[in-house]
């Protein structure tokens, strides 16, 4: 079935505006505080893990983070996931991992043999996390014996990051890196928009959403074809997708007919749009605000009554001020008039809940980005996986220390049973663990019949 995207399939994908740009492979490409730079260490000099945490991370303790990896940390899954096979094979012993320390060392090209080597590694160094990078053609912990152009990533999933920061100008509720359950509605909206873009136009299947643990949303894109794409490819879906691009300026000023996609996502978060901006009432008594609103719509005659019908009327909600806007340009006397100020509001739309995206967390092959099921260091939450068409609410999710409790209270009340369980399956994050073992066991499947598929296309040299 063609898509949306059909003149962009992963097969013919190239940036026209931008060449991949050159990246150092000894630094992470991660934003990192300038007031606080991580420094590199090598793999071969791990030490016991520090007991003492630093000013940002006094939630949780070596201790606790310990006893998550020994005994909480579903390693099996996370490690099928990313060798896409029961059984080891290149996809993950090729593939680089990081470790950030509590001293603030950030230690990268970590590799691992086996599931087993890899969760006594982390075990071992007790990291305040670990991410995920990509498959290289060589094995990463073996840089420093090689020439540095053999250090050539060639696969690594397609990554999206959504962070609640980036929606600061609108929302009111929180800032910085609060959250609640009113903001975490801007993720909400954005997390349907992109899975039924990467879905329905480029015909992706296997995703899945993770809570960053505070204020966001990572999603991992698994299928084979997404893993190939080289970062010109990558550049272009989310160019295609990140249609903000040009948000500085005054008004969004889409060409009309709206794109499919662009329609589509418009319908989607029209709903969610009502709510927000009841909810965060952005354009109430915020000046300046209320001033940017106005100079997004294009007729003076219509801006000139809505300043007066404001300064007459303060304190109107941002919601009355919204439906005053399409109140006045059904009135408007001349059709094309009223079609630009309709256009002007369904771009206020887009502007206000449509994702918000860092194109280079997507386009870079050697971005890391932290492994679902780790443990914020702030917070002390757990990168659970959700569902995107299911409601998720970050402020319920499981707690390190709450799963803790569950996981001691269940084994002292179930002293001498003889029934294995596992110990997730003891607490809160038992449904979250069936989620990501569904979506392993769906992406092992679709292994199996690409790599059939793939054998049989093989040409028959039998003569």
């Amino acid at each position: 079935m063609p898509t949306i995207a059909s003149e962009m399939t992963t097969d013919n994908l190239e940036s026209s505006s931008m060449a991949s740009s050159p990246v150092n492979p000894n630094v992470s490409s991660r934003n990192r505080p300038p007031s606080s730079p991580l420094k590199q260490i090598p793999s071969d000099s791990l030490g016991p893990a520090s007991d003492s945490l630093d000013s940002s991370n006094k939630k949780i303790s070596a201790d606790d983070m310990a006893f998550y990896y020994e005994r909480l940390l579903p390693f099996r899954y996370v490690f099928q996931w990313l060798n896409h096979s029961p059984k080891p094979q290149k996809d993950f012993t090729m593939r680089e991992f990081a470790y950030e320390h509590r001293s603030g060392a950030y230690q990268r090209y970590n590799s691992f043999e086996s599931p087993e080597d890899f969760k006594s590694s982390v075990v071992r160094v007790n990291p305040t996390r670990f991410e995920v990078g990509a498959v290289y053609a060589v094995n990463p912990s073996e840089r420093k014996t090689l020439p540095k152009s053999a250090m050539k990533p060639l696969e690594k999933e397609l990554v999206f990051d959504i962070d609640l920061t980036d929606y600061d100008e609108i929302r009111t509720c929180c800032s910085k890196t609060q959250i609640c359950t009113k903001c975490w509605k801007f993720i909400t909206a954005a997390t349907k928009v992109l899975d039924v873009a990467l879905r329905e136009d480029f015909g992706f299947e296997h995703m899945i959403w993770v809570f960053s643990g505070r204020r966001g949303a990572h999603c991992w894109v698994s299928d084979k074809r997404a893993r190939s794409l080289d970062e010109s490819k990558r550049r272009a879906i989310v160019e295609y997708l990140d249609i903000l691009k040009n948000k500085g300026t005054k008004r969004l000023n889409l060409r009309r007919p709206l794109h499919p996609h662009i329609q589509r996502s418009l319908d989607i978060l029209k709903p969610d749009f009502l709510t927000i901006i009841q909810e965060q009432d952005p354009w109430r008594d915020d000046e300046v605000a209320i001033q940017d609103l106005l100079s997004k719509i294009p007729n003076s005659s219509i801006t000139d009554a809505l300043k007066k019908e404001w300064t007459t009327k303060p304190h109107r909600s941002s919601l009355d001020k919204f439906q005053d806007i399409s109140s006045m340009a059904q009135r408007l006397p001349k059709a094309n008039d009223k079609k630009m100020v309709i256009e002007a509001e369904e771009d206020i739309i887009l502007e206000v809940v449509y994702p918000r995206l860092d194109v280079e967390v997507s386009r870079q092959m050697i971005h890391l980005l932290k492994s679902p099921f780790c443990i914020h260091p702030g917070t002390g939450n757990v990168c659970v996986p959700f569902d995107a068409n299911k409601e998720f609410n970050p402020m319920t999710s499981p707690n390190l220390r709450q799963i803790q409790g569950e996981l001691l209270k269940y084994d002292e009340e179930h002293r001498g049973d003889d029934k294995k369980v596992a110990n997730w399956d003891k607490t809160s994050l038992k449904p979250y663990t069936d989620l990501f073992t569904a979506f392993v066991k769906r992406l092992l499947a679709s292994e199996v019949t690409g790599k059939r598929e793939r054998d049989e296309q093989e040409p028959d040299l039998e003569f």
